[in-house]
């Protein structure tokens, strides 16, 4: 029986990783992490039964090791006891689905104990993929992407050597304001950006799709996951969500991975990669299929997709600075401190305002995200 760990086990990734593990019975649920959902992380430790919990705050594990001390299991907090969790023994995989950058060393640590990595955490490659798949080779280590997007090339690539692809097609919904011009974007609600007409996610990605900075982290994300030059990777509007991405060969065949817009599917996948089991839920009806529609993205309008692909070309640490930006960015604004439109703006401000350091070390990654944070904390 596979044993399972999971980083970020009450957000969406991590309650859906639970849906197939729930369904399928065949998965031991070893270790599991959250932020700060007590509540939620008590039910799940009820049913699962692992043998390690952690919290990130010291408060919220205290309060956790109260509630459930009726049961055998072992409950942690801080950094300290993300890594323990990633590295426990007895598990072969950790779901990596923590949102931010505190899962950048526990996702190092497993790999260094030898663990597979099913990656849904974006910060860990867009900041570290220098580092990480590196460290993944050396350690004959699997990086398993989560995100339907790369789950998709990388479902599209078995078989291949990886020396046939010539371009990677990734694809995005377009988001709730496709179409939309710069002028449109100025009286945007909370409201209406955290509604997704495709997706269901938490609300830090779903902002982030509206923006198009979701694609831009998953193009930089591609650059290292498949070894491809950030030029040799398109992002194209797919609005009906039914091609989750395509690959480009040497000699011109385009493959593509399709189906319904479900992420328990590419989350199932890496759970049991290289093998596919039955997933239960909708099927794409190609009977019923009018069109499927193709559209080139609006970079003017959407320019956090712009300066993506700028932060992906010239790497070093303006990758973390555009990541620690928008994390900001899209905090001040669900917390309704800023308008819409800034969030772009706010990241752009923060390149332009940084000395980038080619390969740098996990410790100036972290020291850039802080850098980062307080200066647009001086101006917002």
């Amino acid at each position: 029986m596979k044993q399972v760990a999971i980083l970020g086990s009450t957000g969406s990734i991590g309650t859906q990783a639970l849906e197939v593990i729930r369904y399928n019975r065949d998965i031991q649920v070893t270790a599991l992490a959250a932020k700060s959902n007590v509540k939620l992380l008590e039910e799940q430790v009820r049913e699962f039964k692992p043998k390690l919990v952690a919290l990130w705050d010291e408060k919220k594990a205290l309060v956790l090791r109260q509630s459930i001390r009726d049961l055998d299991v072992v409950v942690v907090s801080g950094m300290d006891g993300l890594v323990a969790l990633a590295t426990i023994s007895d598990t072969s995989l950790l779901i990596s689905a923590i949102v931010g950058m505190i899962g950048i060393l526990p996702t190092i640590e497993a790999i260094k104990a030898g663990k597979d990595i099913a990656l849904a955490n974006k910060e860990t490659l867009v900041t570290a993929g220098h580092l990480i798949m590196p460290l993944a080779k050396k350690h004959h280590v699997n990086i398993l992407p989560v995100d339907s997007e790369h789950s998709a090339i990388f479902q599209v690539l078995q078989g291949s050597t990886g020396k046939e692809l010539q371009k990677i097609l990734l694809t995005a919904s377009g988001g709730p304001f496709r179409g939309k011009t710069k002028d449109d974007l100025e009286c945007v609600t909370l409201e209406q950006a955290l509604k997704h007409p495709n997706w269901v996610m938490g609300s830090k990605i779903t902002i982030d799709s509206s923006t198009m900075v979701n694609k831009g982290l998953e193009v930089i994300e591609a650059k290292w996951l498949f070894g491809v030059a950030i030029d040799n990777i398109q992002v194209l509007i797919q609005p009906q969500s039914m091609i989750h991405s395509m690959v480009e060969f040497v000699d011109g065949a385009v493959l593509a991975q399709l189906g319904t817009p479900d992420m328990k599917l590419p989350i199932q996948y890496a759970l049991y990669y290289p093998t596919r089991c039955y997933l239960p839920g909708e099927r794409l009806d190609f009977s019923k299929i009018n069109e499927i529609t193709f559209e080139q993205p609006d970079m003017e309008t959407f320019y956090g997709l712009k300066l993506a692909f700028a932060a992906g070309r010239i790497g070093g640490t303006l990758p973390t600075v555009y990541n620690a930006a928008n994390e900001m960015a899209v905090s001040l604004f669900l917390e309704q401190k800023i308008r819409y439109v800034q969030i772009p703006e706010i990241i752009q401000l923060a390149m332009e305002n940084h000395q980038v350091l080619e390969s740098p070390a996990i410790c100036k990654i972290l020291d850039v995200e802080q850098e980062v944070h307080e200066f647009i904390k001086s101006r917002w």
